[in-house]
């Protein structure tokens, strides 16, 4: 069964069997995590849970102190979601990083775990994570659901029971504990909320919950996945029985490849069905050198779910972040930064942004959208007064197959400029670390 095939892979997983270039992913979503997570930690969200939090001596929390492992994790997702800046994966439709690495480090934190078992603990939370995301999309979004709160949870789940090393029967029954608290509606993320960041954080709490209550003797449902009234039917509509190879003669779980290796890294800070026509623009701009005021309508046929990210007027960054047009106004407006773009919700550049967005027209196209989501194409004409441009792009930069020309220690320096460079160093090094408080200790003196 499901929920007993995500138990043995957590058991099984050994950082001595993974390959090289697994545990380097894991060092480079690591290294994408804390970057973000800690220039995530001074945004509105960010802020707001930092008040709530209690301190304790267990966990850190980036860039603030130290907590309990629950109140940690809730606090590292939340920033690590907040910016729209975090790794993801096409096919799961979520941001598993997010989510994950907070359970994983706190608990290997609090639990004097190596470095090594904190990438251990990563990798199997990416897994399970990303494998049922594979499973139930895109019907279990298209039914509202936002797939790094409620996958993310079971993933969360996974690295926390990794992290505490559970017995076989505790993993099954943190799984079932995990399955039923997870939760997160696309409603927060397309309104432009702030609930989009907490998905991420209540699905790493969520997960420290389930571990700590099995590892006590707290039962959970072990069929929470295929049970008749499980996660698979009631969130997805799909009925277990039908996920069975014929010719195995075994339920279908994505489980044979190490999915952390086809996370991708995101360089704007907006929702990434945004980022083709955003790579598209930029590209157009970058070889013909368009002026603004040259520039007379902008076209952009895209794949369905991007083009219903038509708001034209947010009013706030969330909103901003959700908004295809005002994105591209935004990334054309600061296409000449050579960092990164940044996105923010700012009343001074309005008027600038509406006479930009209003020339842009966005266009479901039909042939794109059945390419979707095997990739993320979308096709950019700007025309002007010299003539007509366009680029299409299939996939956004930071995708395996179209990977980031700069790489994610780019990425860390450029969202933490007053940081010693010397921080990656450490990061890289992270399976040297016979502790985890250690490796944190000397990650912490840097912010």
């Amino acid at each position: 069964m499901i929920t007993s095939k995500f138990m043995e892979f957590i058991v099984s997983t050994s950082y001595d069997q993974l390959p090289d270039g697994v545990i380097q992913k894991a060092k480079e979503c690591f290294t994408d995590f804390m970057g973000v997570a800690l220039r995530g930690s001074g945004t509105e969200s960010g802020e707001a849970v930092k008040n709530i939090i209690r301190p304790s001596d267990e966990s850190t929390v980036i860039g603030q102190g130290r907590s309990t492992p629950m109140e940690a994790g809730l606090a590292n997702g939340i920033f690590a979601h907040s910016m729209d800046l975090d790794d993801g994966h096409r096919l799961a439709m979520l941001h598993p990083g997010a989510c994950v690495i907070p359970a994983s480090l706190s608990l290997c934190e609090a639990e004097n775990r190596t470095g090594k078992e904190l990438i251990e603990s990563i990798v199997v939370g990416y897994q399970v994570a990303i494998a049922l995301g594979m499973m139930v999309n895109p019907g279990h979004r298209s039914r509202g659901f936002h797939s790094t709160g409620t996958c993310g949870t079971l993933g969360a789940a996974a690295a926390a029971c990794k992290a505490m090393d559970l017995s076989e029967t505790q993993i099954t029954n943190a799984l079932g504990l995990a399955g039923t608290q997870a939760a997160g509606l696309l409603e927060s993320d397309h309104s432009g909320s702030m609930g989009k960041h907490l998905h991420a954080g209540r699905a790493a709490q969520s997960g420290i919950l389930s571990a700590l209550l099995a590892k006590n003797g707290f039962t959970g449902a072990g069929t929470i996945l295929e049970g008749d009234e499980g996660f698979l039917k009631a969130m997805a509509d799909i009925e277990p029985h039908t996920m069975v190879d014929a010719n195995l003669n075994e339920t279908y779980i994505p489980m044979k490849n190490y999915h952390i290796s086809d996370v991708y890294f995101k360089i704007y800070p907006v929702c990434r069905h945004l980022h083709s026509s955003i790579d598209a623009l930029l590209e157009i701009v970058e070889e013909e050198q368009p002026k603004l005021e040259e520039i007379e309508k902008i076209t952009v046929n895209t794949y369905k779910i991007a083009a219903e990210h038509d708001d034209y007027h947010p009013i706030s960054t969330e909103a901003l972040r959700q908004s295809l047009p005002v994105s591209m106004a935004v990334a054309l407006l600061n296409q000449e930064t050579g960092g990164m773009i940044e996105f923010s919700y700012s009343p001074r550049n309005q008027k600038e942004i509406d006479s930009i967005s209003g020339k842009i027209q966005i266009k479901i196209d039909d042939t794109l959208d059945k390419e979707y989501p095997q990739s993320r194409p979308s096709e950019v004409f700007i025309s002007t007064r010299k003539g007509v441009f366009n680029k299409r792009v299939n996939l956004p930069y930071g995708e395996p197959e179209n990977p980031l020309k700069q790489g994610v220690e780019w990425k860390f320096r450029n969202l933490n400029h007053e940081v010693d460079a010397r921080v990656l160093d450490v990061i890289g090094n992270m399976d040297s670390y016979p502790d985890v408080r250690q490796f944190m200790g000397d990650l912490n003196s840097f912010f």
